[in-house]
Order: C-alpha cells, then sequence, then structure tokens
C-alpha cells in the first residue's frame, strides 16, 4: 500500500500553535522512551531496528522522528483493528458500500483542544487500506486546533476507511484528550520553572503512546518501566527495614540508575537528602510543607509534589520551588477530545 502526502490545504492549516510534539516539552530526567534510538533507526528498546516495518517509510520515519517505536504503532494498529473485526468482516460496511468505492473522509475536531496521534491514526488507516490512500496533513501533534478544524484527509477505498474509522479515532481521540489535560496544567505552570509529570497509571498496551501524548501537551515523562529509573516508596521501606536502607540497598544494586525516594514527612525527606537521593517525591504534602522541603533540601535533590494536586492549587505547589508535579490523572481518567470522521458528499471539494 502506498500513502501518497497531498499539498497541505494553506499556510495556516497547522493550527495556531503550529509548534508540533517536538516544542510540547519533551522527555524528563531517566526517561526510557528511547527517542534517539528510533530517530536514529538503529536498534530501539523493542530490540529492533523500528524502521522495520510494514508501514509506509515516510510515516515510519516521522513516528520515530517523534520518538515512537514504528513497529510498536504497528503491532497497536493491527490489534485495535482485529479486535474490532474479531476474525470476521465489517458486515454493514460490506453490505452497503460497492467494492469498488473510492471517498474522501475528513477527520475534524468537534471540540477544541491540543491533538496527538494523528500519525498513529495514520498507522490504523495504512494497515487496513487494501488500495493506495492519499492523505492530507492539515495539522500536527502538538497543535492547539478550534472546534470544527480539519485535521487529516484520507482518500482511499470507502470500505477500507469505515472499517479503520473506530480504531483510528478511538486512538486519536484518547490520545488527544491526554494532550489537551497535559496542556491545561503546563499552561497553568508557566513560568514558574516547575514542569507536570506523568507516572505509570497507564492503560496496559499503550504507555508509549500515552506518555508520548503527555509531552505533546507540554509535559515530561516520569520512567516509562520499572527498569529504567527507581522510585523507593514506602513498602519497599518496610520490606528492607527503613528508608535508607532501601535506597542504600537500590543505589548499590543499580548504580547508574536514578533513585527517587518517596516521603511523607518532614523527617523522611531529611533521611532521603542525607542518603544522597536523586529526587525525591513528597507525597501528599500541603504547600506549606511543601515550602519547608524544598528550604531544607536546598538544592541537594529535585523535589516533586505528589497528590493533593489540583488545576486551582498547581501554581500555589509549583512556586514553592519544587521541580515536578505528579499527575496520574493524565493518564488514568483524562476524557477524550472529541474528533471525528466525516466522508465527502461526491462533489464536494
Amino acid at each position: 500500500m502506498e500513502l501518497t502526502l497531498l499539498p497541505l490545504g494553506g499556510p495556516d492549516a497547522g493550527g495556531d500553535g503550529g509548534t508540533g510534539a517536538a516544542a510540547g516539552g519533551g522527555c524528563g530526567d531517566a526517561c526510557g522512551c528511547g527517542a534517539g534510538g528510533a530517530a536514529g533507526g538503529a536498534e530501539g528498546e523493542y530490540g529492533h531496528d523500528p524502521l522495520e516495518c510494514g508501514l509506509d517509510p515516510g510515516l515510519a520515519q516521522l513516528l520515530a522522528d517523534a520518538g515512537l517505536d514504528p513497529v510498536y504503532v504497528e503491532d497497536v494498529a493491527h490489534l485495535a483493528v482485529e479486535e474490532d473485526l474479531d476474525h470476521g468482516v465489517d458486515v454493514t460496511t460490506v453490505a452497503t458500500v460497492p467494492e469498488d468505492a473510492v471517498a474522501t473522509g475528513d477527520f475534524t475536531a468537534r471540540e477544541a483542544g491540543v491533538v496527538a496521534g494523528l500519525r498513529v491514526a495514520e498507522a490504523v488507516l495504512s494497515v487496513v487500506c487494501t488500495d493506495d490512500m492519499e492523505v492530507e496533513r492539515h495539522a500536527e501533534d502538538g497543535d492547539r486546533v478550534a472546534a470544527g478544524q480539519p485535521l487529516l484527509t484520507v482518500r482511499t477505498r470507502t470500505r477500507d476507511l469505515l472499517t479503520a474509522e473506530r480504531s483510528a479515532l478511538n486512538l486519536l481521540c484518547r490520545l488527544s484528550g491526554i494532550a489537551t489535560a497535559t496542556r491545561a496544567w503546563a499552561d497553568v505552570l508557566d513560568g514558574t520553572g516547575a514542569k507536570v509529570r506523568d507516572t505509570r497509571k497507564t492503560t496496559p498496551g499503550l504507555r508509549a503512546l500515552e506518555k508520548y501524548a503527555v509531552r505533546c501537551g507540554g509535559g515530561v515523562n516520569h520512567r516509562m518501566s520499572l527498569s529504567d529509573a527507581a522510585l523507593v516508596k514506602d513498602n519497599h521501606v518496610v520490606a528492607a527495614g527503613g528508608l535508607a536502607e532501601a535506597f542504600r540497598l537500590v543505589r548499590a544494586e543499580f548504580p547508574d540508575l536514578d533513585v527517587e525516594v518517596e516521603a511523607d514527612t518532614l523527617h523522611q525527606v531529611r533521611e532521603a537528602v542525607d542518603a544522597g537521593a536523586d529526587l525525591i517525591l513528597l507525597d501528599n504534602f500541603t504547600p506549606v510543607e511543601t515550602e519547608e522541603a524544598v528550604a531544607l533540601v536546598d538544592g541537594r535533590a529535585r523535589l516533586e509534589s505528589s497528590g493533593r494536586l489540583t488545576l486551582e492549587n498547581a501554581r500555589v505547589y509549583a512556586e514553592t520551588g519544587v521541580d515536578y508535579l505528579a499527575v496520574g490523572a493524565l493518564t488514568h481518567s483524562t476524557p477524550v477530545l472529541d474528533i471525528g470522521l466525516d466522508l465527502r458528499e461526491e462533489g464536494d471539494g
């Protein structure tokens, strides 16, 4: 299947932001997204050349440049479509659409927000389309978009377009919802020096995509997995017999990894910084307690606030001097952004 790019609709087609994902923030410390390896075409975190996939080479390169493994994206696309077809066919489309019909469809924002996952949606379309596909791109991931704004125009076999519609939209709407929510937090924190950061509270199988959406919204990523950075939590402290001992054991076993320590009290903050923690997570601290922790640490470790956080109080916490605000809701409970696909009537331009 060959993907053909048509000229964009005009100089303003990229939305009012026009920044794309690269300007939206980027990965945080100890991020395991593997963006550098993917973009360079070398073996990525999945142990293969990420550009060796069945997607159009240009599309695969765009995904790699964004820090996404094209083979992983292709696998997600196949899984989504196979789940929807369940070893059968799209019975409604097969019954109502002639086999040789060709259509043009517009993916359009139904509400204002920040878009993410446009190239992922293209990947879904490409694994379904049995004929050539023409694509006209009107926006880039990370753009702020308005209600009614076209994001992507696709011309291909009508049956294929309709069969892929829901799978493509499920991913595009989900990722755009995450990017939109993240942008709201990033805007509130603007100018404070603090960054909003995600957690591992992600949808199984979609972590790399959801964390990518956070980056598109201007946030930064916490660790991608249990293996690329250490986080000593309360249960680890109990199991090891104390906070300092838990930190010592992790540092001894994995000396090259950043070690973050969760602290529930100022006493534990002191223990963590004295032990040499790279980063301390302040769990459910009030703004006043957070200010005290910032003064106590005095730049010897990075600090991350977690718990009690809302958009309304986010700036108050950020202005205490912490480096990060950890917000699990970005990925575990954010509403989707409403995006739809509309086929053009014959004769429409």
